[in-house]
C-alpha cells in the first residue's frame, strides 16, 4: 500500500492512473478503522476500483473540543488493517494541506432541512464542517465512486446533495451499516465505552427493530414516544428519536408510500451514540 501526505503527491500519482483507465474508489474516513471501514474498501476492491483511503480528523465538524481531543486516533492499527485489506492508497492530509492560507471560500450551496433537523440540531456547525472537508477531499481526490457507509446517513444524504450541486462526476455508492454481533452498530467512539455501557450499547438496535415491527400499524408519534421511554428508563440521555422521511429527513406523522427511517441519537456517559433503521 502507497502512503502520500501531500496534494501534489496525490495528483500526480492519480492522473497517472487515470491515463491508464483506472477508476478511482474513494472512502474517506477519521482513522480508529474497523469492519465497517473495511466494508468500504472491500466493496471498492469488488467493483475493481483503485481504492484511496484517506484518515483525517477534521477539525471543523467538532462542535466541541473535548469531542476532537477525545477522537480515538490509532494510526499504526489503521495502517495495518489496511494493508490486510489489499488497499491501495492511504492519503493522510495535514490540516494546512485540507484548509490551505490560500483557499477560497468553499460554495455556500443551501442544503434546505437535510442539515437543519437530527444532528443539525443538536450538533450545530457539525454539518458546515463535513460540507467543508468534503468538497475539499472530492475535490482532490477526485474519485469516479465515493463509498460512504448508512450509519452516518444524515451525513451520505448531504453530500450525495453537495456532489450533484458541484457538479462533480462521482457515484455515492451507500454501503451497509455494519454490526457487532449483538446488533450495536459499528463506531470508532465504541472504544470509549466501559464494559457496562458497552453491554447496555445494543439496546438502541433493539429500539429501533422493535420499531420496526410496530410499523405500519401503530402511529409514528407513539413509537417515538415508546422508544424513548424504553431509552431514558435504561440510563440512556435521548436526543433524539425521530421517524422521518428518508428523503428530506423531516418527521412523518402517518405511514404512507414514502420511506420511512427512523433515527436515534442518545449518550451513554460521555459518549454519544447514533444509528437508524429503514421501517418500510
Amino acid at each position: 500500500m502507497r502512503i502520500i501526505t501531500t496534494v501534489a503527491t496525490l495528483h500526480l500519482h492519480l492522473n497517472q492512473l487515470r491515463k491508464q483507465g483506472k477508476s478511482i474508489g474513494f472512502s474517506p474516513t477519521m482513522g480508529a478503522l474497523h469492519a465497517g471501514h473495511s466494508s468500504l474498501i472491500n466493496e471498492a476492491k469488488a467493483r475493481k476500483d483503485y481504492s484511496v483511503c484517506s484518515i483525517f480528523v477534521n477539525p471543523t465538524q467538532f462542535n466541541q473540543a473535548s469531542d476532537l481531543q477525545n477522537y480515538p486516533r490509532t494510526l499504526s492499527d489503521d495502517v495495518a488493517l489496511l494493508e490486510s485489506l489489499d488497499n491501495d492508497l492511504l492519503f493522510l492530509p495535514t490540516v494546512r494541506s485540507i484548509y490551505p492560507a490560500t483557499l477560497k471560500s468553499i460554495p455556500d450551496y443551501d442544503f434546505g432541512s437535510l442539515t437543519q433537523v437530527l444532528e443539525g440540531v443538536y450538533r450545530p456547525g457539525h454539518f458546515t464542517g463535513v460540507i467543508q472537508v468534503m468538497y475539499r477531499l472530492l475535490y482532490l481526490v477526485q474519485p469516479n465512486h465515493l463509498y460512504m457507509g448508512l450509519k452516518d446517513y444524515q451525513q451520505q444524504a448531504i453530500v450525495r446533495q453537495l456532489i450533484e450541486y458541484a457538479g462533480l462526476p462521482t457515484q455515492l455508492i451507500p454501503c451497509p451499516t455494519v454490526r457487532e454481533e449483538d446488533g450495536l452498530a459499528m463506531s470508532s467512539r465504541n472504544k470509549r465505552l466501559d464494559a457496562q455501557q458497552r453491554n447496555k450499547a445494543p439496546l438502541i438496535y433493539q429500539v429501533l427493530q422493535h420499531a420496526k415491527a410496530q410499523t405500519p400499524h401503530a402511529i409514528p408519534t407513539d413509537i417515538q414516544t415508546q422508544a424513548k421511554h424504553r431509552l431514558e428508563s435504561e440510563g440512556f440521555k435521548v436526543d433524539y428519536f425521530e421517524i422521518v422521511d428518508s428523503k428530506t429527513l423531516l418527521p412523518i406523522t402517518q405511514f404512507s408510500d414514502q420511506s420511512a427511517l427512523a433515527c436515534v441519537a442518545a449518550w451513554l456517559g460521555d459518549v454519544r451514540l447514533i444509528d437508524n433503521l429503514f421501517l418500510q
